[in-house]
């Protein structure tokens, strides 16, 4: 009952945070955390299609997945890549130093301390427009029920930003799609900033750039803008306070 609650939770979330102009990136944190919280692994991250149909890295749950993500595409190689290519789930795939499916990304997956891979497509009626990775820092296998949720929870996402996109022009689409890799460069930005002002980890500086934007209603990009732009200083921001039991 305790994950059916968090998953009726989660599906309210993410409608809620559905509204005309709505963030991606938000949207996409909410799905890659909440997976955590849901499914049986430690570290989870989205990546979607460009205009162009080039993979970029969109949000994930932690600073580590972050990294990897970023060195996927950077490399061209893992499992994300090769679940948007070939539009086919990943699941309970170990890693381990003899592993030569990923020769580049394995030892960088090990040295975050991950074991442990399944990625999922983002895929409706034979599009797909990016994939979920699930990271584990232990081997053995997901149980066939939360395979079921990770995927549930992923084509919720899916069939949202395809909604909402049917709705657009090409060119609105497309500027919007580009937006949205833009604000990831200025979410960065902007971590790096309370980084410094607070001495707090990276995923500490999200938590509390996200925290305060959602406290104030303010779409995260536009708060990260704001940082940049030194509108407003990080040392303002509102505290975040850590889950119980996290």
């Amino acid at each position: 009952m305790e994950r059916e609650s968090l998953l009726i939770a989660t599906l309210v979330e993410l409608a809620d945070n559905l509204v005309d102009d709505y963030d991606v990136i938000d949207v996409l944190t909410v799905l890659s955390l909440r997976c955590v919280e849901a499914v049986d692994v430690d570290a989870a991250g989205v990546m979607l299609a460009s205009p162009v149909g080039e993979l970029q890295f969109v949000a994930s749950s932690s600073e580590s997945m972050t990294v990897l993500e970023l060195f996927q595409i950077q490399t061209n190689e893992g499992p994300c890549v090769d679940c948007f290519r070939d539009g086919l789930a990943i699941t309970n795939h170990a890693l381990s130093e003899t592993d030569g499916r990923w020769p580049l990304f394995t030892p960088r997956a090990l040295a975050q301390g991950f074991r442990a891979v399944h990625s999922l497509p983002m895929r409706l009626r034979g599009r797909t427009i990016g994939a979920l990775n699930l990271f584990r820092t232990h081997q053995g296998t997901l149980s066939d029920d939360d395979v079921i949720v990770a995927q549930g929870l992923a084509d919720v996402a899916t069939i949202a930003i395809l909604q909402h996109r049917s709705t657009l022009d090409a060119g609105t689409l497309n500027a919007q799609l580009s937006n949205a890799l833009n604000s990831r460069v200025i979410i960065e930005q902007a971590k790096g900033m309370i980084r410094q002002s607070t001495g707090c980890d990276m995923d500490e500086a999200f938590n509390r750039l996200r925290a305060h934007a959602r406290n104030h209603n303010e779409g995260l990009t536009d708060l990260a803008t704001r940082l940049v732009t030194k509108s407003i200083h990080a040392i303002d921001l509102d505290e975040w306070a850590k889950p119980k039991g996290s």
